[in-house]
């Protein structure tokens, strides 16, 4: 496996939509999706045709199962495996509350044994690639942590990404990617890391372990918020990486900086390609959360976020984005 570069499973944002965004400037190695309640895709709910949609790059796609019980995982798994995709991933590190009271999520993390047993399950249950994306778990223990890994690797999982903060922290102190480095180390199966990437720089340093000076760092490397700000992000550090390894050519070819976007189409496109690929009940939610992340480009971005959250409908918001560019001091 080579240094992918991923987008991250995210509620409400790794949609077919962004994904159709990010494809357009270039596309990453592999696609998340956000996370498909396991109860609900074999309930049948109503709106899991929309969290399959495997689009625009069905070998690029990484189903995302969240659930609390195990039985419903390896059905949920199984149904997932007949579809065309790259891999199915199971959440073992969510940390909201809702869905760690429920059991599932990081909760999966206070069991070896529970989450044993469920990995064995899904791996008799799919063909696919499997693989595992968890935070330290509940306390920073990383003696815990590796024997929690080894287990998932003994049971048949291919691949473990490692979000290295810990259940209680969330976004309150940096990530700890040393961790990540140290997790590979034990294991033979492929380590991704995630968290705290911002820019096309931060996302090729920490693939290229410049930042740690740790060659073995990592296999992948996950980004998340970074990919909602920019989703131009992963063509800016393959065009970095690709002017690296030119030396003649590096100055040259530069980054692709936000300077280089045009930030009014590229929001006018995503708006375009939600009303497209996801149903209506889904538009303000998702809306509103790409513009919570995307308006961090702008130079009044906070006002901007304040009025779209005030619009009631897709046709609103879409007004409010343009009525926003007619005053070329706001932006």
């Amino acid at each position: 496996m080579k240094k992918n570069f991923l987008l991250a499973p995210m509620a409400e944002i790794s949609h077919r939509a962004l994904r159709e965004l990010i494809e357009g400037f270039g596309g990453c190695d592999e696609y998340y999706t956000e996370m498909i309640s396991s109860a609900a895709l074999i309930g049948g709910g109503p709106f899991e045709e929309w969290y399959i949609d495997a689009g625009p790059r069905p070998e690029k796609l990484v189903f995302q199962l969240v659930g609390a019980d195990s039985g419903q995982i390896i059905r949920a798994a199984s149904l997932l495996n007949r579809l065309e995709c790259c891999g199915i991933d199971l959440n073992m590190g969510c940390s909201a509350p809702l869905i760690r009271k429920t059991g599932a999520g990081v909760a999966w993390m206070a069991s070896i044994d529970r989450a044993g047993e469920l990995i064995a399950g899904v791996r008799k249950a799919v063909s696919r690639r499997l693989s595992v994306k968890i935070r330290l778990g509940f306390q920073d223990n990383f003696d815990y942590l590796t024997q929690f890994c080894r287990r998932l690797e003994a049971e048949g999982v291919e691949l473990i990404t490692l979000h290295p903060r810990t259940a209680t922290e969330k976004f309150k102190r940096r990530a700890r990617w040393d961790y990540v480095g140290q997790l590979k180390s034990e294991l033979k199966i492929p380590v991704a890391g995630n968290g705290d990437i911002s820019t096309a720089e931060e996302l090729l340093n920490r693939a290229s372990a410049k930042i740690s000076g740790d060659r073995d760092l990592c296999d992948a490397v996950m980004v998340g918020r970074g990919a909602v700000r920019q989703p131009w992000i992963f063509a800016a550090a393959k065009r970095l990486s690709a002017a690296a390894a030119d030396a003649a050519n590096a100055a040259a070819a530069g980054s692709c900086n936000t300077g280089d976007i045009n930030i009014e189409e590229t929001g006018m496109r995503f708006l375009g390609l939600l009303a497209k690929y996801q149903p209506p009940e889904f538009h303000l939610s998702r809306a509103r959360r790409f513009f919570s992340y995307f308006c961090d480009n702008l130079k009044w971005g906070t006002y901007l976020k304040n009025v779209l959250n005030r619009e009631e409908s897709l046709q609103g918001i879409e007004k409010a984005w343009q009525d926003f560019f007619t005053n070329p001091d706001s932006s």
